[in-house]
């Protein structure tokens, strides 16, 4: 399979975006975002072929499901975006040498952006309106599971474009094959930089076989720390919001720390989830203060392997720690650098936690659930970047912008 006329159109039409004014880019988000009421029902049609090749016991069948409601969610981050500052052109350095050689340094689009992707078809809407709004063209590789819905969502995205004058080549959708896959992370020349979006084994494999420049977005191993200050009532609310609200997310809760000094309270910290059916994987101190306290169907003995998995499902484990540097030292061992919380009143049991704890969010008393772009006003995101050279955490229009140096001189010369 050759792609090379597919990325050759995304370039030439990411250096017309830089063409197209601020302005005009956002009322095309508009009209995207009203085009997106107005095709519900095409777009709930293709993706409910894609949900009928797919097992609804399967993790994935959640992100692969799109509804009404989360049309419109995703029409309104649309529209968010659409309001949001322009990323390009900022000033983020000036000054002037003795020689008098004045120096900017200003924020410019990377150009191409490939997404590779899984079964998420609200991503390539995302990646669009982030893209399109930061000057950028987007190549996006989605997965089988949700090939109908992306199809049917870059036609919609296409006929906009068109009917507003614009090359439709500034997002383009690649066959969902390996081989596509292969040809996108060796468009070396055409594709700036790649980001996957999915499981550890999918963005392993970009990372390993890529040769265009990769920025990483980590699989979330999410830890909760419920300390010996800890608040039970905010703490209840926050393990069932941050466990239950989305289990095939990234930011979803899989394993719950516990002071030993709250052992007694377990159950009661634990009660909510019940409601939901959430399987727990237990530590010999948790299971023994969970014993006849939780339903026995539910409750199971923890192994090595519960710790460090990402669950995404309606399962999580429980780790008994006896100090906050013995709950540091296991989010160490075992997290993705994604996001971690802690429970407590003592301030500076806080800061220790938020000082030593290695990831891109740290939360003290509020739930996980909030990593997202929307949530952080970003209006929305393009991925959550674990990684530590370059963006971390949430991605929004900024993230995804590099920059250059501008200088201006009156014919000076170096000695």
């Amino acid at each position: 399979m050759q792609l090379i006329q597919t990325f050759e159109r995304a370039k030439e039409a990411s250096r017309e975006l830089n063409l197209i004014s601020d302005a005009q880019k956002s009322e095309i988000l508009h009209l995207v975002a009203d085009a997106i009421g107005q095709n519900k029902e095409a777009l709930l049609e293709a993706n409910a072929r894609d949900l009928a090749r797919m097992d609804r016991a399967n993790p994935l069948y959640d992100r692969l499901l799109l509804d009404a409601k989360r049309l419109d969610t995703i029409a309104s981050d649309m529209r968010h975006v659409a309001e949001l500052p322009s990323p390009l052109g900022k000033t983020l350095c000036d000054r002037t040498l003795e020689n008098g050689l004045h120096l900017r340094r200003v924020s410019v689009p990377f150009g191409v952006i490939g997404i590779v992707y899984e079964a998420r078809p609200n991503v390539s809407f995302d990646v669009f309106a982030l893209c399109f709004k930061s000057g950028n063209a987007c190549v996006l590789k989605g997965g089988r599971d949700a090939d109908d819905s992306n199809q049917a969502i870059i036609a919609l995205i296409h006929d906009v474009l068109r009917q507003a004058g614009v090359n439709p080549s500034v997002v383009e959708l690649l066959p969902a094959t390996h081989e596509a896959t292969a040809e996108m992370l060796n468009a070396v020349g055409y594709i700036d930089i790649c980001i996957p979006r999915g499981g550890k084994r999918l963005i392993e494999f970009v990372r390993d076989n890529a040769r265009v420049p990769v920025i990483e977005t980590g699989a979330g191993v999410v830890n909760t720390y419920f300390d010996i200050e800890g608040d039970l009532t905010i703490g209840r609310l926050i393990v069932n919001n941050a466990k239950t609200r989305r289990v095939s997310v990234c930011n979803a809760l899989d394993c719950l720390i516990i002071h030993q000094g709250r052992l007694s309270d377990l159950a009661e910290l634990t009660a909510p989830l019940i409601i939901s059916n959430v399987v727990i994987h237990a530590d010999d101190e948790a299971y023994d203060a969970l014993q006849g306290k939780y339903p026995a169907e539910l409750l199971k003995h923890a192994t090595d392997d519960s710790f460090g998995t990402e669950f995404m499902d309606y399962a999580m484990a429980i780790r008994t720690v006896p100090t906050v540097e013995a709950a540091i030292r296991h989010i160490t061992q075992y997290g993705s650098g994604h996001s971690e919380c802690i429970i407590t009143e003592n301030k500076a049991t806080a800061a220790m936690f938020e000082s030593q704890v290695d990831a891109a969010c740290v939360y003290v008393n509020a739930p996980t659930s909030f990593t997202d772009g929307a949530q952080f006003g970003l209006g929305a995101e393009i991925g959550i970047s674990t990684q530590k050279l370059g963006p971390r955490g949430p991605m929004g229009l900024d993230e995804i912008t590099t920059y250059k140096w501008l200088i201006e001189g009156h014919g000076q010369t170096r000695a």
